[in-house]
């Protein structure tokens, strides 16, 4: 589903959330950390399953506060904000995994960390484009890869809570637009 509205009535346009940088960069997050937790983990790790659910949860939260916005923009900002905690719990997954390893987590310093940056703000990536870090044989990358990615969308999810956070304060929730909607009805009645 793309957008569900009623273009004459008080519920604003909802979903959409396909289009958003925030959705598309969950999706490629979701992706890779399922590849990358099958391949640096055994089967039946409990880390599996936590990192792919926090994943997955940034990634979803991101759909149902989109669809949930028509009817509550509180709804949809704790929900923003929800998926941007996940992808932080995640994030601290991947740290724990580079440190615990002995590995090096990136800095600006690094010989690969100008590239993966120009690589990150590529419009309309998907995981094709990041699929050679993702899935190279040297699990430093590969999670460098990964945090890079989780640190862009979690900044971008904040920007998105912010813009979210004056929508409302320009805008009103839905009681105020029932409200008028009621108002207008009866001023059109008399």
């Amino acid at each position: 589903m793309d957008k569900q509205y009623n273009p004459d009535g008080f519920i604003p346009k909802h979903g959409g959330y396909e289009k958003l940088i925030t959705y598309q960069k969950s999706e490629i997050i979701y992706d890779g950390t399922y590849y990358f937790t099958k391949k640096y983990f055994r089967p039946y790790d409990r880390t599996i399953d936590q990192m792919v659910q926090a994943a997955r949860s940034g990634k979803q939260n991101i759909i149902e506060g989109s669809m949930a916005s028509g009817t509550s923009k509180e709804m949809e900002i704790k929900l923003t904000n929800v998926a941007r905690a996940s992808l932080e719990e995640l994030l601290a997954d991947y740290k724990d995994f580079l440190r615990v390893r002995k590995l090096k987590q990136w800095d600006k310093n690094h010989k690969y960390y100008a590239p993966l940056t120009k690589l990150l703000i590529k419009q309309d990536a998907n995981y094709h484009d990041y699929q050679k870090g993702i899935e190279s044989t040297d699990p430093e990358v590969a999670a460098n890869v990964m945090i890079g990615l989780i640190n862009l969308t979690s900044y971008l999810l904040s920007r998105q809570i912010q813009t979210l956070e004056k929508e409302f304060l320009n805008e009103g929730g839905l009681r105020e637009r029932m409200s008028q909607a009621r108002i207008d009805v009866r001023k059109n009645q008399k």
